[in-house]
């Protein structure tokens, strides 16, 4: 199990496999949604992210056609990854615990700069993190 993993299923209180997918969609959905650059920078500095979002990138983004067309008309953004990891088991609090520490190993391995970046790239993620 990478650092990242162990260290957000310890902070949050939840199950390391659990941890693994959340922090795979959550990246995921980054990669989608945030600047590329920063994006990117990021997500290779962390070992083992790239890994993960190429694991469960998409994972659990609804049930098939109906989850896309959800996304299409409104779904999508940070509401709708909060949607998708609710159905994955995790409570708000949970949710939020995982956005704040994946983001403070980001900081760690990335910077400050590149983080905060990323972070005002994507509307409505800063109240998260």
């Amino acid at each position: 199990m990478n650092e990242l993993v162990t260290r957000v299923a310890d902070a949050v209180g939840i199950d390391a496999a659990l941890a693994e997918k959340a922090i795979g969609m959550m990246l995921g959905f980054l990669q989608r949604e945030a600047a590329d650059g920063p994006v990117a920078r990021m997500i290779e500095a962390i070992p083992g992210a790239s890994e993960l979002v190429a694991k469960y990138n998409g994972e659990g983004a609804g049930e098939g056609l109906l989850g896309g067309l959800m996304s299409a008309i409104g779904g999508g953004g940070v509401m709708g990854l909060g949607q998708q990891l609710m159905s994955q088991g995790l409570g708000m609090g949970e949710i939020t615990g995982l956005a704040r520490e994946t983001m403070a190993v980001a900081r760690e391995h990335a910077g400050a700069e590149v983080v905060d970046e990323v972070v005002a790239s994507v509307p409505g993620l800063s109240q998260f993190v």
